[in-house]
């Protein structure tokens, strides 16, 4: 997909794309996995984390709201006994705010702690204040910037030792196909130099655009032996009342069309995908040993890798927005390395 282009005809084509996929998926026992899932609350996220607990894997809710996660939690649980299943759901909630990178070192330091393997971070929450001023977090970051890509990649990165544990772990990253129209300059993160005009928009793709790169430059850097996967990948279009910021033609196609737009129980299919499909490990063991290959998998709304934008390809570009995000979140430059070694990082967040 080009840049400004075919964006109209992705929300016309994907139900399509999609007509061989099962809703829901039906899904092996996963009573080995452990899973965290991050604004599981609502939407795409919730269907994610109630899918896998029903398949038996152990989820934890990564959330804002506690008490609206343990409000699902029960909600889930009388319908799972009620269904005639005879075990309860192994699914709890803890909390997780994105917009305090303090809290995001609070909760992969209690994590880390419990000596446990990951098996699966789905990096799930995110935002998009359509039409909304510029507004910047506690931490002093525009907040898409903050809550789509530099919190989740600060959680990525913390939980390392977690996922090492693990046996072909996976770093799963609900992106966008906006981050095609997406433009990221790693000097002007916040959009606050005045070169370019801000908006929700712009905010959000560029936001999602950082987040592919950075992870492809994560790609390369974690060795094979680690065993895990890193993917992003695109839910689709899926229902929303928020579409005011909007090109006039996607805002035309979702409230014209409404039958080619996905429910939220659709649009988690290419994480529950993502999570679970034997075949991932192999396609991304491929990638990384092709030496050709920049980014990492790419998994669109049909549940098949698939390339993602032209800009992202860009390495130059994807390495500088690389070292500008570790420099934010207060991590050092060899986190990776010396995790992966087993040694501590220490990050200037988490200490209040």
């Amino acid at each position: 997909m080009k840049k400004n282009d075919g964006l109209g005809d992705y929300i016309l084509l994907q139900r399509m794309m999609a007509s061989h996929l099962q809703t829901p998926f039906h899904l092996p026992p996963l009573n080995h996995l452990t899973c965290i899932v991050t604004g599981s609350t609502s939407g795409i996220g919730s269907e994610t984390a109630r899918q896998l607990a029903e398949a038996g894997a152990h989820v934890v809710m990564a959330v804002r709201n506690i008490k609206a996660a343990h409000e699902l939690i029960q909600q889930w649980q009388t319908k799972w006994y009620a269904s005639g299943e005879g075990f309860p759901l192994n699914i709890q909630a803890m909390e997780l705010d994105l917009l305090s990178l303090d809290s995001v070192v609070r909760f992969s330091n209690a994590w880390n702690a419990r000596l446990t393997p990951l098996h699966v971070l789905i990096n799930n929450a995110g935002m998009f204040a359509m039409g909304g001023a510029q507004n910047f977090s506690e931490d002093g970051y525009e907040q898409h910037m903050q809550v789509n890509h530099l919190a989740p990649a600060l959680l990525s990165l913390l939980l390392l030792p977690s996922l090492i544990r693990a046996s072909r772990s996976r770093i799963i990253n609900v992106n966008s196909v906006m981050h095609y129209v997406g433009f990221v300059d790693p000097n002007d993160m916040n959009v606050i130099s005045g070169k370019r005009k801000f908006s929700s928009l712009r905010g959000y793709s560029s936001s999602k655009l950082a987040q592919v790169m950075f992870n492809n430059v994560l790609f390369k850097k974690l060795p094979l032996e680690t065993g895990i996967s890193v993917v992003c990948l695109s839910p689709g279009a899926v229902q929303t009342n928020v579409t005011r910021d909007l090109p006039r033609v996607i805002q035309d196609l979702y409230s014209a069309l409404p039958y080619f737009i996905f429910s939220p129980q659709e649009g988690c299919r290419s994480s529950i995908f993502s999570a679970t499909n034997p075949q991932i490990p192999q396609h991304y063991q491929k990638l990384r040993t092709n030496e050709k290959s920049v980014c990492t998998l790419f998994v669109s709304q049909n549940c098949k890798p698939t390339n993602c934008s032209e800009e992202a390809h860009n390495i130059k570009t994807a390495n500088r927005v690389w070292e500008k995000t570790v420099e934010l979140i207060g991590l050092p430059s060899d986190t990776v390395e010396r995790l992966v070694d087993g040694e501590d990082v220490q990050c200037r967040y988490g200490t209040h």
